[in-house]
């Protein structure tokens, strides 16, 4: 199915961008910290630094959001009886969706107003470059929690929680690894 292609497309991009960030920001730190060893402090680094910590925060959301593993309440959620649940389910899949609507339209209306701003100590680099993650990072939400929702749809009507579901079976393969040994 393409939109299954899609989406596993999309969690690999998502996967290697965020990885490549957690490397580079690995790198700047390590660098950073070495030159201060040195006596010779890198004007850039606590500016870049936290560009990337937020990029890395909003594309991890995205990825979070994809795999359905970011902040949730499924036990919450089991606990209310059938059919109210999948009411709770909408009710929240909008809340959420429409947050990240509004967020993305203000971080349009952000880079509009940042136009011409650079970076106070790399000044060729443009302050809309470094947030255009806000907007875009939104958009790649909205789209995640959506490719995500048929399956969280089909486990939470089902009473199975994706939260849990991965807890236990690794409770359950470290039973099998105590009675093994």
């Amino acid at each position: 199915m393409l939109i299954q292609m899609f989406r596993r497309n999309l969690e690999a991009l998502l996967e290697w961008f965020v990885i490549i960030l957690m490397i580079t920001l690995t790198i700047v730190v390590i660098v950073a910290v070495l030159f201060r060893i040195a006596g010779d402090s890198l004007s850039w680094y606590d500016e870049i630094a936290a560009i990337q910590l937020s990029w890395i925060t909003y594309y991890g959301a995205a990825l979070a959001a994809l795999k359905r593993r970011h902040i949730g309440f499924d036990s919450v959620l089991l606990a209310i009886p059938m059919p109210k649940r999948m009411i709770f389910v909408v009710l929240a899949e909008i809340l959420v969706l429409g947050f990240f609507v509004i967020l993305a339209y203000t971080g349009w209306q952000v880079l509009d107003v940042l136009e011409g701003d650079m970076l106070v100590s790399l000044t060729w680099m443009p302050v809309q470059v470094t947030q255009s993650v806000i907007p875009i990072g939104a958009v790649l939400f909205i789209i995640c929690q959506l490719l995500s929702f048929p399956d969280y749809w089909r486990a939470t009507s089902s009473g199975h929680s994706l939260e849990h579901g991965e807890i236990e079976q690794e409770v359950e393969q470290e039973r099998k690894k105590a009675g093994a040994d």
